[in-house]
């Protein structure tokens, strides 16, 4: 006979609109046979690690054409985390292995389509958890836009916005290691302090505090940008046209302003995209997953030697997933927002 436990899920509530609650999620215990339906080339996992990510907002609301299916209210939420097998009836995957990738938010889960929706993990040397972050979709965001898209060249002034979460310190420290003149924003003194004493960003403002962000980049970018790491939109992106260099990058990584509106903010000054000869182009990062084994040769040994680092906002329990949600577009996560769900 199999197994049969308890299996937290934490599920959709309804289609949201506006500004997303923890209300919206309902956290529902169930029970589970741990054991694969017969004839299944599917794989069961233990929940492990789960990444909190801002695209998922957009998956909470209903939209025939957004760039990630939308949810099924009722059913658990999915996103990417680090798992244990089980049970498998793929011969890709077998009982033992440890995988990455899209699972549900629940303790327990069947993934029907484990040679799409996940990735073996083959080097234990480092944590886990970092194949939610910088192992995993974050890694490689920031790898695209920095290598695929800017290109950073020494001497050239970036500016990253929303600098203290996973991809904006990565990007840092990237953009620092290929000796360019790094400037970063941030919501919090704490923030803003951890981008200048620990990660070295030459300077570094509290966009919160500035009441008008075209002269906060005047001030701290006076010789204006040439590179700009979006991951905020809205009128953060207004006041960068304003201030980029001629024949300056834009890497669209993220909107997280945008997210919780109930209608997308207009952004004037498009006209600076001509007039300063500039390419802005934005990117779905599952588009680049082929880079995997290119970008794994590079950050795993700095990664292993220290001049890479991670820094996780770690939460614990399933139960905290709703509010780690809600609290990551109020900027309460420092680097990668992880939910542990269970330690193997």
């Amino acid at each position: 006979m199999a197994q049969v436990v308890s299996n937290k899920r934490v599920l959709l509530k309804d289609y949201v609109v506006g500004q997303t609650k923890e209300s919206d999620m309902i956290l529902k215990s169930d029970t589970i046979e741990l054991k694969l339906p017969q004839g299944s080339n599917g794989v069961l996992v233990k929940l492990l690690y789960l990444s909190i990510d801002p695209y998922m907002r957009s998956q909470m609301s209903y939209s025939e054409d957004n760039f990630v299916p939308s949810f099924t209210p009722g059913s658990p939420l999915k996103g990417y985390g680090v798992a244990k097998v089980l049970e498998s009836g793929h011969s890709k995957f077998k009982k033992g292995d440890f995988v990455w990738g899209l699972v549900g938010w629940e303790e327990y889960s069947i993934i029907n389509d484990p040679e799409t929706d996940l990735f073996k993990i083959e080097d234990n040397d480092v944590p886990l958890s970092y194949y939610t972050g910088i192992l995993g979709m974050t890694g490689i965001t920031a790898y695209v836009a920095f290598n695929e898209i800017c290109s950073p060249k020494k001497g050239e002034y970036v500016y990253i916005s929303a600098a203290a979460g996973s991809v904006g310190l990565l990007l840092g420290q990237f953009s620092k290691a290929r000796g360019c003149y790094v400037i970063g924003s941030a919501g919090s003194k704490e923030k803003v302090d951890l981008l200048k004493n620990k990660f070295g960003f030459d300077e570094a403002f509290n966009y919160k505090e500035e009441k008008d962000l075209d002269a906060a980049l005047k001030r701290y970018c006076p010789k204006g940008i040439d590179v700009y790491f979006e991951n905020v939109g809205g009128k953060m992106l207004e006041a960068v046209l304003l201030n980029m260099r001629l024949y300056g990058r834009i890497a669209g990584i993220g909107m997280i302003s945008q997210h919780n509106v109930v209608e997308e903010e207009p952004v004037r000054y498009l006209l600076s995209v001509i007039t300063k000869r500039l390419t802005m182009k934005g990117f779905v990062v599952h588009d680049h997953y082929d880079l995997f084994p290119k970008y794994y040769e590079t950050i795993l040994p700095l990664i292993k030697n220290g001049t890479i680092q991670n820094v996780e906002d770690v939460s614990e329990g399933l139960e905290s997933a709703p509010a780690a949600l809600v609290g990551m577009f109020a900027g309460k996560n420092v680097g990668k927002k992880v939910v542990a769900v269970a330690r193997e």
